[in-house]
């Protein structure tokens, strides 16, 4: 079976709005594609095309689109004072945090080529961060009822989140995707409920390791672990001039 190529960027340190356009308008060529298709009924369409993206931000907390501002722990003066960027955003999913040391991938996915189904697309997501927990040693888990990568999430007391997850689907193009804490500084969180979720912990990589990780060996595994999981090749997008 032939792998779907899924053409791969790290956009390094980037603001949060302006990687969210840059989705949106990934996400628009997609879905313009399809849109012609259906109205011309051509059975020899343009193929869409398939992205996975790397980032990191600035500090910022995001809140889905059915989430709750009440889960900002913070006013607009102490947001401002430590240099923290709120954002409403069109994903799923609550308040979550972003910043520094954190890898955040944006999948940009036509789902007609990997399986229709927002639940699947999920799994397999938190599935990738599971498959490159276990390489340092970690067992990462899924809670039920909460999306996310969980270490011992059936203990109560213990349970911690590692990785958030929140998309949006248009047309089965994906955007938005996951949030994997290496080095993050955890005490950002401290300033929301994360995820709404009240009397549970946020840990990273690093706290669970004892040392610092290099980022750019876990970037490597995630790629590896994605193309597995999905069944794709990663291709550069300056390589092949997308």
């Amino acid at each position: 079976m032939q792998k779907q190529p899924v053409f791969f960027r790290d956009l390094g340190m980037m603001e949060y709005t302006e990687a969210w356009e840059y989705q949106e308008s990934l996400l628009k060529q997609n879905v313009d594609i399809k849109t012609r298709y259906h109205a011309a009924k051509d059975k020899q369409r343009k193929n869409t095309t398939n992205y996975l993206l790397f980032v990191e931000h600035p500090p910022v907390y995001t809140l889905g689109k059915t989430g709750h501002e009440e889960n900002v722990l913070l006013d607009e003066e102490e947001l401002h004072e430590r240099g923290i960027l709120f954002v409403k955003t069109n994903r799923g999913g609550d308040i979550t945090f972003h910043g520094p040391e954190q890898i955040v991938g944006y999948p940009i996915l036509d789902l007609e080529k990997f399986g229709t189904d927002i639940g699947k697309y999920l799994r397999n997501l938190e599935e990738i961060i599971i498959r490159t927990l276990q390489e340092y040693g970690i067992q990462g888990e899924r809670s039920s009822g909460e999306t996310g990568v969980w270490l011992e999430p059936g203990v109560v007391g213990r349970e911690r989140k590692i990785a958030a997850f929140g998309v949006r689907c248009s047309r089965w193009i994906t955007m938005h995707g996951f949030a994997f804490n290496v080095n993050t500084d955890l005490q950002y969180f401290d300033g929301i409920i994360p995820c709404g979720i009240k009397n549970k912990q946020v840990t990273s990589l690093a706290r669970e390791l004892g040392r610092n990780i290099d980022l750019a060996d876990v970037k490597e595994k995630i790629k590896s672990h994605f193309e597995e999981v999905f069944e794709a090749e990663l291709k550069l997008m300056e390589e092949v001039g997308v």
